[in-house]
């Protein structure tokens, strides 16, 4: 339906967002930019809270901010990670990865448990891959491998694509109504 795809292009825009303004802060991190990193990390946390707002009209005030304090998770996750790999931290870097596999669990939890049309398992690989793309893309960005970043780039907002058009669908599936 037009409200469907209007939803979908609605998410895959903030999705996209993210890893946007996440590559920024990563980008200006490893170059030493503490202010840079600061103006896009504000970006970061402003698109969180769009994102977390997007499910409000399915899951109410209560769902979105379960979702924004996962999504707070998230990211702290990815800075610990950004941080660790601008230092060289390997024992940073491997704990960085635990929270971030740790919070895919929490967020496929809680969006598994929203809509029966996600189901725990799938969510959880999703954005467990998704943390996987953030970290090569540290490595790479440190590393100065703007070649392979730029296809992680290109991996990443395919991803993002499957993550929105998920949660696109599981939310027209469970919501049908809405959609109409």
């Amino acid at each position: 339906t037009v409200k469907q795809a209007t939803t979908q292009a609605a998410l895959r825009d903030l999705w996209i967002g993210h890893i946007f303004w996440v590559r920024n802060v990563a980008l200006e991190t490893m170059d030493g930019n503490s202010a840079a990193a600061k103006a896009a990390e504000a970006e970061v946390v402003s698109n969180a809270k769009q994102i977390a707002a997007s499910i409000e009209p399915f899951y109410g005030k209560a769902g979105s901010d379960a979702l924004m304090d996962l999504l707070v998770g998230h990211y702290g996750g990815v800075k610990a990670h950004i941080d660790a790999t601008a230092t060289a931290d390997a024992a940073k870097q491997a704990a960085a990865s635990r929270q971030l596999t740790a919070n895919a669990g929490a967020i496929a939890d809680f969006l598994s448990g929203a809509n029966p049309n996600l189901p725990r398992a799938t969510v959880n690989s999703l954005f467990i891959g998704h943390a996987a793309h953030h970290m090569e893309q540290d490595q790479q960005l440190k590393d100065h491998k703007y070649v392979e970043e730029g296809k992680t780039w290109a991996a990443m907002r395919d991803h993002m694509y499957v993550i929105a058009d998920a949660l696109t669908d599981a939310l027209a599936k469970q919501f049908p109504d809405k959609f109409n």
